[in-house]
């Protein structure tokens, strides 16, 4: 019944969707449906990028990937999920695969928080100098491993590197995108320090 997930967010939305309409408790599942079987698993955050809107958790107990959607983070109170937290979900055993559907409880003291990893080693890391700013994606390339952010005509171009953003949780971003970022001076010019996903919940304000 549920829309099956093959690994973009397109299809991971559509997952999510289907949940949504099932309601806001197990109980609310169609009694008929043999598909929304809910289980409760333990396990930890294997990745979650937050601009994409989706993540997987790896179970305890050896199952399959469990599909972590944004808006049953969000539902529950929480922002994003960093890699390695612990977390226990009520999932959905859905024809295209665990899907989780409440979160029970979330330990992020053993999550590989982003100001906590180890500085990369295969570029420059910069200091921020400015505050947090919104900046339009004008150019990224995911296999040459950077790109360009823009504050609009007049302005220069922001250098950002992939290893920021594997930093911050995300893997990707699209031309048009908007992002929160604080950057600072590189060597040939300015590079990001920090990347958010737009509409990140810490953001100051703009005064």
């Amino acid at each position: 019944m549920g829309a099956k997930f093959t690994g973009d967010s397109e299809d991971a939305a559509a997952v999510s969707h289907d949940t949504d309409s099932a309601g806001h408790s197990s109980a609310s599942a169609p009694a008929g449906d043999s598909g929304l079987d809910t289980i409760e698993i333990s396990g930890s955050i294997k990745w979650f990028d937050a601009g994409k809107g989706f993540g997987f958790i790896v179970p305890d107990n050896g199952l399959a990937d469990v599909l972590l959607h944004v808006t049953c983070l969000r539902r529950d109170g929480y922002q994003t999920a960093y890699e390695g937290a612990r977390i226990v979900v009520e999932a959905l055993n859905r024809p295209g695969g665990l899907q989780a559907f409440r979160i029970v409880s979330m330990d992020e003291s053993t999550a590989r928080h982003p100001a906590q990893m180890p500085a990369p080693r295969t570029h420059v890391v910069v200091e921020p100098t400015s505050g947090m700013v919104r900046l339009e994606v004008k150019w990224f390339n995911r296999i040459r491993g950077f790109g360009f952010l823009s504050a609009g005509e007049g302005t220069p171009d922001i250098f950002v590197h992939m290893e920021t953003l594997r930093r911050f949780g995300i893997t990707e971003l699209r031309p048009g995108q908007f992002v929160l970022v604080r950057y600072g001076n590189g060597p040939k010019g300015l590079m990001v320090a920090e990347i958010r996903p737009d509409g990140w919940g810490d953001a100051p304000s703009s005064h």
